[in-house]
């Protein structure tokens, strides 16, 4: 019931406005209605209309899969409760005890923590981390593989990874891969196009857009993995509200706009903060700085709405001193967690996205007290770089 290449609707654009969005055929309503209804009658006994229970299908929910398969231009989409489900039902649906997992050691705090508190001392599967920078190492450590799970910009270093270079070694190895693609979103990136298995999104960022939504995603192409993927769905119970798809699916309609505005002053923002004197060093994929700007730029159709970069200490020397007075002083950056939405948000990794990953390994990672990563919204430039600059003042 979630099948849809999108390739009929033509451009991006189009693709977010229409697909899975076809008016209501009972009332010709042009927004998909919120269907609310737990249970569904049935024609007989076992003949239904195509719903039976609202947590195995719900019309809301199936809308919004049509859509989010088509954005990625995928056969299937599945929806999930969060991120974090997302993570959880690829992994239940593709491994087993004994199983090697290959993960990219830069990565989401609450991706590191799942993989490292339960999928290895639980569940019994072998976990690597491995710096996808060199891809000797990564072309190693994919023999036995059954999963390897990437983020290209990663979080929070924003490091980008040749997701085609990666696909190839995968294939060669037999190892499905996996692309969260929630910092570009389907506006900048298609890792299926570049030979992912399989892309996973957090939908409570740049798809929901607005910051109130919490949702997850899956899309793909395989068949086989769809089918498990729907059977855990169900399963285990962690499927978005009916609200929330309709929300989420509203979002989407507008992700190109909010994309392209968030991507332009995040190129402005990213400029000016490096060659600002209180600023060490600045992490955007769009900057000709950036170690990886080449493969970004083959890869990418932007670098993104996140930039990461570090502040220089005060007189005191003291970093995480420095990162609280910089946070406490912006007035339109908002000190939070998340990003993608409209408004721009400012957070400190090592404390708060990333505090759950242990101290030795974030600071192997470059994860310091000085690191403050930006989620870059859609008000004006100028104000956000006014707000930066008096901010940075106050180190």
């Amino acid at each position: 019931m979630s099948t849809s290449k999108g390739t009929e609707y033509g451009d991006l654009g189009t693709r977010f406005v229409h697909a899975g969005n076809e008016p209501d055929p009972r009332t010709g309503a042009v927004t998909t209605p919120i269907s609310l209804a737990t249970t569904f009658a049935q024609v007989a006994p076992g003949e239904t209309t195509g719903y039976e229970y609202s947590r195995t299908g719900n019309p809301t929910r199936n809308a919004l899969q049509l859509s989010l398969a088509a954005a990625e231009g995928a056969a299937h989409c599945v929806a999930f409760a969060s991120g974090c489900a997302a993570l959880v039902a690829i992994l239940h649906s593709t491994c087993r005890t004994g199983d090697k997992i290959v993960c990219i050691d830069d990565v989401y705090g609450g991706t590191q923590r799942y993989l490292r508190t339960c999928v290895e001392p639980i569940y019994g599967m072998k976990l690597e981390f491995v710096d996808f920078k060199d891809m000797s190492l990564v072309q190693k450590a994919v023999e036995g593989a059954k999963l390897v799970w990437l983020e290209t910009p990663t979080n929070p270093n924003l490091e980008v990874t040749d997701i085609a270079a990666v696909a190839k070694v995968t294939n060669e190895a037999g190892a499905l891969l996996v692309v969260d693609n929630t910092f570009l979103s389907p506006y900048l990136q298609n890792p299926l196009e570049l030979g992912a298995d399989i892309v996973a999104h957090s939908c409570t960022k740049s798809i929901a857009g607005h910051s109130d939504v919490v949702m997850g995603a899956v899309c793909l192409n395989n068949e086989d993995v769809h089918k498990q993927l729907l059977f855990f769905q169900n399963t285990l119970g962690s499927v978005p509200s009916p609200f929330d798809c309709y929300m989420c699916q509203r979002g989407l309609k507008t992700l190109h706009i909010r994309m392209q505005r968030s991507n332009e002053n995040a190129s402005v923002v990213a400029g000016f903060l490096e060659a600002h004197a209180q600023v060490v060093r600045v992490s955007w994929p769009g900057l000709a700085s950036h170690p990886q700007f080449e493969i970004a730029s083959r890869q990418q159709r932007g670098g993104g709405m996140v930039i990461t970069f570090w502040v220089k200490p005060g007189d005191d020397g003291d970093k995480r001193a420095a990162c609280r007075r910089f946070l406490a002083a912006t007035k339109l950056f908002v000190c939070a967690e998340s990003l993608g939405a409209v408004e721009s948000l400012a957070e400190s990794p090592s404390i708060m996205t990333h505090g759950s990953v242990p101290k030795e390994k974030r600071e192997r990672l470059g994860i310091d007290d000085a690191m403050v990563r930006l989620s870059v919204g859609i008000e004006s430039a100028q104000d956000l770089i006014a707000d930066l600059d008096q901010a940075l003042a106050q180190i």
